[in-house]
């Protein structure tokens, strides 16, 4: 079993090696954009408290795993933003925008909350932890003591009920 120390000496090491090395690759993926270095250091971030066996072999997979995923994330991101921009700016809402039709944070809130209190208490219960506490369904199932499916199942049955709720409500 390795100890916290060698895992972090590993990063450590890794990081004042190859930091460059990874910022070019993220910032070639990024087309430069002002997010490079925030992923930079968000890669070993994941890597300090990732609780999987660091070696020096296995490191730079690793690095390079969390660093993809952390692009794709990125672009996602930068996708749906763009999306919502456009459909914002789009001629035939855009005249229709104003500010009594926008939605502040506090409408939602009180909307999601409304969502919510239609789920049945099991699935309130998890979709809470889930969502606010930010347990994963391993977590919950054992906090709650049901069966990982059991969890799994109200949990993505919570989630499409609140999505259809939110579309109708936002609509």
């Amino acid at each position: 079993m390795e100890t916290p120390e060698a895992k972090f000496s590993i990063i450590e090491n890794y990081y004042s090696k190859h930091r460059e090395e990874l910022k070019g690759f993220i910032g070639k993926q990024l087309q430069w954009a002002a997010d490079t270095e925030d992923i930079v250091q968000n890669v070993f971030v994941r890597l300090m408290c990732t609780d999987k066996m660091i070696t020096p072999i296995t490191l730079p997979s690793l690095v390079y795993t969390i660093a993809r995923n952390l692009i794709y994330d990125y672009w996602r991101h930068h996708s749906s933003v763009e999306e919502y921009e456009h459909y914002l700016l789009s001629t035939e809402h855009s005249n229709s925008i104003d500010a009594a039709s926008v939605y502040s944070a506090v409408e939602i809130t009180e909307i999601l909350e409304r969502g919510i209190a239609r789920l049945n208490d099991r699935q309130r219960t998890i979709y809470r932890m889930n969502i606010f506490e930010g347990k994963k369904v391993a977590e919950i199932s054992a906090t709650l003591n049901i069966n990982y499916k059991s969890v799994e199942n109200r949990l993505g049955s919570a989630r499409s009920e609140i999505r259809q709720y939110m579309r109708r409500m936002l609509a």
